[in-house]
């Protein structure tokens, strides 16, 4: 029952009223804290020394600390394996999201056995890049391109908000890089001189944003955005959404791992079109993935 989202009131009333047994909230929490040296251990295990691809983000929870309740950011990497399975690697909790925090995950993943990334999908926190290449300096970075046309329209009046993303799409679908630099500049003279903070952090990113353009189709519907990890989420939002607050990070670290649990028991098959993207992925980053494979 706690794993799937119910509160320890609600745990409480229904013992009572199917078993006939009273037990406190405080009792519960205790049982449930049973798990906590298996979470360590979940958290703390060996992986795999060579993922293709991650997905980095973080999700939001409240939480009671020093009386009053605050925001905290559970940064989650997603992995999908050699065999193309999605793999939860971990789940880091802290106040906020901020490149910082990011580096040390990434450190903490280094320490794990992790020895390469060969593509990494992210959003676009200042300094995450930077994060990424020091750490792992051969990883091919690729920004979400979701994230970017949203941080976009926070700049843009709601009247004009339907066109302009009609006019981003002509970009980030475009059948080439070459023809999505044309509609980029055909953007920037449309666009340019109302929403000049738009153009300005296209420009900045756009290297990072067109990155899935250096690869085929299979490849880039998984890397263009981080849905993969944002589906994740929306999964344990729907589990977690009966609490407003957590009283600890703990009783938070409890209740995402064991709905992760859940969640991944039914990712039993393959990403979409896997073996036609690792015989890609072998002619792109050669030795870096080949010698994994013998």
């Amino acid at each position: 029952m706690y794993a799937k989202g119910i509160s320890n009131r609600d745990i409480e009333d229904n013992l009572k009223e199917i078993y006939g047994i009273e037990v406190s909230p405080a009792l519960i929490s205790k049982i449930t804290d049973k798990i906590l040296p298996q979470i360590m251990e979940w958290q703390s295990r060996p992986l795999e020394p060579v993922y293709p691809i991650i997905f980095l983000d973080a999700i939001h929870f409240k939480v009671r600390q020093d009386g009053r309740i605050i925001n905290k950011a559970a940064y989650t990497v997603l992995g999908i394996n050699l065999d193309g399975f999605k793999e939860v690697l971990g789940i880091w909790i802290g106040e906020n999201e901020s490149a910082s925090f990011w580096l040390g995950v990434l450190n903490d993943l280094k320490n794990r056995g992790v020895q390469d990334i060969l593509i990494i999908a992210k959003d676009n926190l200042s300094g995450f890049s930077e994060a990424i290449s020091a750490v792992f300096p051969q990883t091919e970075i690729q920004l979400c391109v979701i994230h970017q046309i949203r941080n976009s329209l926070k700049y843009v009046s709601y009247k004009d908000s339907k066109a302009l993303v009609t006019d981003l799409k002509t970009i980030y679908k475009a059948l080439t890089h070459e023809e999505a630099e044309l509609n980029f500049e055909k953007f920037k003279e449309k666009w340019g001189s109302k929403y000049p903070l738009v153009i300005k952090s296209w420009e900045r990113n756009w290297l990072e944003l067109t990155a899935y353009y250096r690869y085929p189709e299979e490849i880039r519907r998984l890397i263009y955005t981080t849905n993969i990890v944002e589906g994740y989420h929306r999964q344990l939002r729907k589990i977690c959404k009966t609490k407003t607050a957590y009283p600890t990070d703990d009783a938070l670290r409890k209740i995402i791992y064991l709905a992760t649990q859940d969640i991944s028991k039914k990712w039993t098959i393959p990403i979409r079109d896997w073996g036609k993207c690792m015989s890609q992925l072998v002619i792109y980053f050669g030795d870096r993935l080949s010698s994994k494979l013998q």
